[in-house]
């Protein structure tokens, strides 16, 4: 068991704005992610989106952020997705809770209704951090090397071609 564990729950105090919401809740034990509801009934044509409240405001203690995260089960079934994910409630934040929820869908309309859970709340956590500007930083293994440079993925690669899989690059250069 960790000290993390062993310290118990963290103590969060909860505004509830409409009284007809639940407090955030875990589905499961062990579950990271609380669950977050919308006071707001809302249609979502494909490839749009729309800011949600949650119908709760929050005071979280100093060194800890709260994050929206998506639900897998909305994504996998309708394509709905939390479009700044994670979105970042900060600890000095005392307004409401809101999710930007957005339909990935290309041809259905999604229609979330008053209560649906629509997010989750993960609450962690947060190092404050002091910065020293440098001339140059120290060497590491990686380096400079960033944004696919360490290559898992066949459209990335010349080689994918001579495979016979759809390039990513191939495709953009035959434009």
């Amino acid at each position: 068991m960790t000290a993390a564990a062993d310290a118990g729950p963290v103590d969060v105090l909860l505004r509830r704005l409409d009284p007809e919401v639940p407090p955030p809740s875990y589905a499961h034990p062990g579950d990271a992610g609380l669950d977050l509801v919308t006071t707001e009934s809302v249609e979502l044509p494909p490839g749009e989106r729309a800011m949600v409240g949650t119908g709760i405001s929050l005071a979280l203690p100093a060194g800890y952020a709260a994050f929206v995260h998506p639900r897998s089960g909305l994504a996998a079934r309708c394509g709905v997705t939390v479009l700044n994910a994670p979105g970042t409630v900060d600890a000095g934040y005392r307004g409401e809770v809101k999710v930007i929820l957005q339909n990935l869908d290309p041809r259905r309309s999604v229609r979330i209704e008053r209560l649906d859970r629509v997010a989750q709340l993960v609450i962690q956590r947060v190092e404050v951090v002091r910065f020293h500007e440098v001339e140059e930083l120290p060497g590491s293994a990686r380096g400079e090397g960033g944004h696919g440079s360490t290559g898992g993925h066949a459209s990335l690669g010349k080689s994918a071609v001579s495979h016979g899989y759809a390039s990513v690059v191939a495709d953009r250069e035959g434009q």
